[in-house]
């Protein structure tokens, strides 16, 4: 992806509709900081030390919290609709995988996402469980890579400009 907001990004799309558009979040931009670096009043109990990523280019102004939840017969779902005083009570429950603060999103026009997959500007993976541990998302873009093969391998150790090697 040219775009700088989306190189080397992971995303993960939580809300399509082929008529509205999609949403999603980069997972794999920790901005190095916790909720309680972010806030001017104190966090609800447990969120003070969740880490923040940065989640898109969109709204860039506001903090969203996100769980993300592993559900039988569905796989791995992000729920991005809790507000900020019932996510210490998400983080309190044996549920989530994950609980993460993001600034920011992304977001597509209807339409603009499929014409972007139809350009092959995206390469699509099926999440899994071990994919959103905490530790391993500032890494989770060059294990793909790796993972998808030899050529894929290249390009995730290839600088950002060639021209400088």
């Amino acid at each position: 992806m040219v775009d700088p907001n989306f190189r080397r990004t992971v995303l993960f799309i939580s809300a399509h509709d082929p008529a509205e558009g999609a949403l999603g979040l980069i997972i794999n931009r920790p901005l190095d900081k916790q909720v309680s670096d972010l806030v001017t009043e104190a966090p609800p109990a447990g969120l003070a030390d969740v880490p923040v990523f940065l989640g898109g280019p969109v709204g860039k102004n506001q903090l969203m919290f996100a769980a993300f939840e592993w559900q039988k017969g569905q796989g791995l779902k992000l729920n991005h609709d809790i507000a900020f005083q019932e996510t210490s009570d998400v983080a309190g429950q044996n549920a989530p995988v994950a609980i993460c603060a993001f600034v920011g999103y992304a977001g597509w026009g209807a339409g603009q996402l499929e014409a972007e997959m139809k350009q092959k500007a995206w390469l699509v993976q099926k999440p899994t469980r071990s994919m959103v541990k905490l530790d391993r998302l500032p890494k989770l873009w060059f294990d793909i890579m790796n993972s998808l093969g030899p050529w894929y391998k290249m390009l995730a150790a290839a600088p950002d400009d060639p021209s400088l090697n």
